[in-house]
């Protein structure tokens, strides 16, 4: 073998000559998600091990393909990592830690944050409504609208379940990012339908929850969810099973794995899977471009039905609740709630909405997990 051919052989084995524009754009567009996960710290936990995935299915696409697809004997490496997000296996796990991370006693000590969660949960509704019109069919629509829930574990699940794994790249990426960019989505939105007065509105010290209802409330909500709603047990009992880890007292080594070590071993594999699901073949869509701009809507249909239904209860109770904890109505944990305290700090410094925005936080995860429990049943997954 001559110089030539060797130099033309090995030409031939880079990326170079395998790619497409697309795969080009792709990966600029990796590179905009890593800039803003670790300049701008746009929930960086995500962001960056999917963009990272992004950036290694468009530079070595068999990364993720079959081993059937690449003439081989086994798979690529991320697509062993995809099959945990296809069997629920990596969502579930994800819930398992929020439930051991999250206190869960601002919603006990205000139960009425549950009508709170409830309501932003409008935007899921209206989405699917809206994708059913524009010609998704009805599994399609449903796993595209349960973007609107700013929960990418349930993204990812629901699209499993529902067998729209063809679409579950784009619902995933558009799910967390919609999760890491809610400081900027959620904000002029709150402040459209809320007045400067209703914004700086001082709520009154939460009770007190002691340590009996604060281990009764997991066993509860999973008897009654699950109970209603079987097909939701994956989610909310594993949801129920980390905060149980939490309160109970007697396994604090299973709460501390849970919370830790193993929640960051599954976003690292669930991030980097859905990151390489996004080839330039399969998102550069118009259906991709459908899902993106569904989602926003469903986001901020979900994030003005919970800020509405704030100022209600606000007049109902002569001014006692500030309408902009129904922001954090949305799931995703702790992040929207966190946009409630900063929009009310912006009218008064001294005005501190962190913990009641938590009650529709919380929430807000159980309302999206019984939404899809919903759409499963419909569909009699």
């Amino acid at each position: 073998m001559n110089i030539a051919e060797t130099l033309g052989n090995l030409m031939g084995q880079t990326a170079f000559s395998n790619l497409y524009w697309g795969n080009y754009v792709m990966i600029g567009v990796a590179c905009v998600f890593l800039f803003l996960a670790i300049k701008k710290g746009f929930e960086p936990l995500l962001l960056v091990p999917i963009a990272f995935g992004m950036l290694l299915v468009n530079i070595y696409p068999q990364i993720m393909m079959t081993a059937e697809e690449m003439g081989s004997t086994s798979d690529g490496l991320l697509h062993y990592f995809y099959l945990l997000d296809e069997w629920s296996i990596l969502p579930s796990l994800i819930f398992m830690g929020v439930g051991a991370l999250t206190d869960f006693r601002p919603l006990i000590a205000n139960p009425i944050s549950f009508l709170l969660g409830a309501a932003a949960q409008f935007g899921i509704f209206a989405a699917y409504f809206l994708a059913i019109i524009i010609g998704f069919n009805g599994e399609s629509a449903a796993a595209i609208a349960i973007i609107g829930g700013a929960d990418g574990p349930t993204s990812i699940f629901l699209a499993g379940k529902l067998g729209q794994t063809d679409l579950m790249g784009p619902i995933a990426v558009a799910a967390y990012t919609y999760m890491s960019l809610v400081p900027i989505i959620q904000p002029p939105i709150m402040k459209l339908f809320t007045t400067k007065e209703e914004r700086a509105i001082k709520m009154g010290q939460l009770r007190e929850v002691s340590k009996l209802e604060a281990i009764l409330f997991p066993i509860v909500i999973t008897i009654i969810v699950c109970l209603v709603l079987p097909s939701t047990a994956p989610l909310v009992g594993m949801l129920m099973l980390g905060n149980l880890f939490r309160e109970c007292g007697v396994v604090k080594q299973l709460s501390e794995t849970a919370s830790n070590a193993l929640m960051y071993i599954v976003v690292i594999l669930l991030g980097t899977s859905v990151g390489a699901s996004t080839s330039a073949g399969n998102f550069l869509t118009v259906t991709t471009i459908k899902i993106v701009v569904l989602g926003v809507i469903a986001f901020a249909f979900g994030t003005g039905a919970g800020v509405i239904f704030g100022k209600i209860l606000c007049h109902i109770t002569h001014g006692k609740i500030n309408p902009l904890i129904g922001s954090a109505g949305v799931s995703a944990v702790p992040m929207a709630a966190r946009v409630s305290q900063k929009v009310g700090a912006e009218e008064d410094p001294t005005n501190f909405l962190l913990m009641h925005a938590m009650g529709p936080n919380v929430a807000g995860v159980i309302g999206t997990a019984i939404a899809a429990g919903v759409f499963m049943a419909v569909f009699g997954v």
